[in-house]
């Protein structure tokens, strides 16, 4: 059987998911978990597919950086897939861990993807101390303040904060301090 994994990093990636729902099933898997959810967050839906898999299967994603969020994350989740006699397949790249040549090529380009984002980050906080050395870097425009009102709104109806946050696309916390700030 094959079984599909996608995810997007937010909520707001509605065509990111549906481009990746569209290709896993264009590949023929027959069962799909998708969420929308940052890598480095606990992923109930991945877990959820690597228990789901069973020998013989294969794991369908539609790139590497949809599964893993290093080289390291990435052996781990292909020698689990391994050890329940599954194989891994990664459509963009045509890599399929259950042949050496796949096995290699995999590893390979996980190795490059975690160097690559490695070097994007290491650019990006240079960037970032020669900005704030000359006085121009005010950082990111917080946006859970930005939408207090509609939060407050949202709190008054009945929503819960977690469900505030989803709607809005604000991080959970932001929404609890931005009610906390406010007068009762």
């Amino acid at each position: 059987m094959k079984v599909g994994y996608g995810r997007t990093s937010t909520f707001e990636q509605q065509a990111g998911m549906q481009a990746q729902l569209r290709d896993l099933r264009a590949a023929g898997v027959e069962k799909i978990f998708h969420e929308q959810i940052s890598s480095v967050e606990k992923r109930p839906q991945l877990e959820a597919c690597l228990d789901f898999i069973r020998e013989g299967d294969t794991m369908v994603v539609t790139k590497l950086d949809r599964l893993a969020r290093s080289t390291q994350h990435l052996l781990e989740i292909a020698d689990l897939v391994k050890s329940k006699g599954a194989a891994l397949y990664i459509l963009n790249l045509g890599a399929d861990t259950g042949t050496a040549t796949g096995k290699l090529m995999f590893t390979v380009i996980g190795a490059i993807a975690t160097f690559e984002r490695e070097m994007m980050l290491e650019r990006q906080r240079e960037g970032i101390a020669r900005a704030k050395a000359e006085g121009k870097y005010k950082g990111r425009k917080p946006t859970a303040r930005a939408r207090a009102a509609e939060i407050a709104t949202l709190k008054a109806e009945g929503v819960r904060p977690v469900d505030i946050a989803r709607r809005l696309g604000v991080g959970r916390a932001s929404v609890y301090r931005i009610l906390e700030s406010q007068p009762s």
